[in-house]
C-alpha cells in the first residue's frame, strides 16, 4: 500500500517517560484472530528500554531502523542520527508540542518510508534526539490514518491492515468503542474515572498514563505521590500520582489504577485543558491481551483474558460491570 501523508498537521507529540512506572501484571488469554492474512501484514515487535514496542522501517531504501508506533504523535519523526547519516534535506521548522513543553524543531524531507509492505511518501518529519524517544524514530498518525493497527501483547506482534472501504471484522474483541477524531487522534468520549465522565486518548508512545487537572478536580483526589516525567523535547514534567479505584470503558472496569495528574500543553493543543481527560499509556494498555486502533473506521478495540471475557458477557446480561 502506498499513501501520501497529509501536510500541515499540528506537531503534537505526547510521548513521555516515567521515573516511577507501575508494575504490569501478565494476563492469560486464548484470543481469536480478526486479521485477514491476505489483507494484513504481521510484524514482529521489539521492546526497548522503556517497555514501548518498536517495528523495523526503511527510509528511502536505507535501514532497517527501529521505530516506535506512537498514536499520541501527529507526525512521523526521525532522530538526529538518521538525519545526519542519510543527509536528509531540510524542510523548514515547526512548533512541537510535547506533554511538558513547546519547542521549535527542524523538519526534514522523507521521500519514502516503508513499514513492511506499507509505504508512506512525502513526509516532513521533525528531527528529535534519540535519548528523548528511546528509538530511531516515531511512526506517527500522519502515517497511520488509513490503517487498523493491532498490537498483540501476548504474541508480541503488530498487524497493519488497510481497511478503507471495508467492513472490518471485530470478532475476538470484547470491547469495541466508537471514537471521534480530533487532529488525527481517536478520542474515546464516554469513559468513566471513579464515576466521572472523561475523554481518553490511546497513546502507544507513552509509558505512563497521564490525566489532566480538570479530571483531578472533579475526582477531588488528595493522596498523591510526586512523579517526574520527560517528554520528547527532553523537558521534565512534575505530576501527582494517585490510585484510582476504577477506570471504566464500555462495561469493563480496571481497578486500583495508578494515574498521574498534571497540566500538560498536549491536552491544551487538543482542546481538552478544561475537560476531564486522560492519555492511556503502555503501563495500562499492556493489561489487555490485544488493542486495535482502527483509524479508518474510528474504532478502538480491546481484547481481554478468556475468563474476563466470559464474565463480561454474563454480567452484561445482568446489567453489571466486570472488573479486573
Amino acid at each position: 500500500m502506498t499513501c501520501h501523508a497529509p501536510q500541515g498537521l499540528p506537531l503534537l507529540a505526547a510521548m513521555l517517560l516515567a521515573s516511577q512506572a507501575a508494575a504490569q501484571q501478565p494476563l492469560q488469554s486464548a484470543g481469536t484472530g480478526i486479521i485477514d492474512p491476505a489483507a494484513a501484514e504481521v510484524l514482529a515487535l521489539e521492546e526497548e528500554a522503556n517497555r514501548r514496542l518498536t517495528v523495523q522501517v526503511h527510509i528511502d531504501g536505507n535501514g532497517p531502523y527501529d521505530f516506535m508506533i506512537d498514536t499520541g504523535s501527529q507526525a512521523t519523526a526521525v532522530t538526529r542520527e538518521i538525519h545526519e547519516g542519510l543527509r536528509l534535506r531540510p524542510a523548514g521548522t515547526a512548533m512541537l508540542v510535547g506533554m511538558a513543553s513547546r519547542r521549535a524543531v527542524d523538519l526534514v524531507e522523507v521521500t519514502r518510508l516503508d513499514i513492511g509492505s506499507h509505504t508512506i511518501t512525502d513526509l516532513a518529519a521533525p528531527v528529535l534526539d534519540r535519548e528523548n524517544i528511546g528509538a530511531d524514530g516515531i511512526v506517527g498518525l500522519d502515517s497511520l490514518q488509513d490503517l487498523r493497527v493491532m498490537i498483540d501483547f501476548r504474541d508480541r506482534t503488530i498487524a497493519l491492515e488497510d481497511v478503507r472501504g471495508k467492513n472490518a471484522r471485530n470478532r475476538g474483541f470484547e470491547i469495541v468503542v466508537r471514537a471521534r477524531e480530533q487532529l488525527g487522534q481517536l478520542l474515546i468520549t464516554d469513559a468513566l474515572v471513579e464515576g466521572i465522565r472523561a475523554t481518553v486518548i490511546i497513546d502507544t508512545g507513552a509509558q505512563t498514563s497521564l490525566a489532566n487537572n480538570a479530571l483531578r478536580e472533579r475526582i477531588r483526589t488528595k493522596r498523591a505521590a510526586e512523579v517526574t516525567t520527560t517528554d520528547v523535547n527532553g523537558v521534565d514534567l512534575i505530576g501527582q500520582m494517585s490510585l484510582m479505584r476504577s477506570v471504566t470503558i464500555e462495561g469493563l472496569s480496571l481497578t486500583n489504577i495508578p494515574l498521574t495528574f498534571a497540566d500538560a500543553p498536549a491536552f491544551d493543543a487538543l482542546g481538552l485543558s478544561e475537560t476531564p481527560a486522560l492519555s492511556l499509556g503502555m503501563q495500562h494498555l499492556a493489561l489487555f491481551d490485544r488493542v486495535a486502533i482502527d483509524f479508518a473506521n474510528r474504532r478502538v478495540l480491546f481484547d481481554v483474558p478468556r475468563d474476563v471475557a466470559r464474565a463480561i458477557r454474563e454480567n452484561r446480561s445482568k446489567g453489571y460491570l466486570r472488573s479486573f
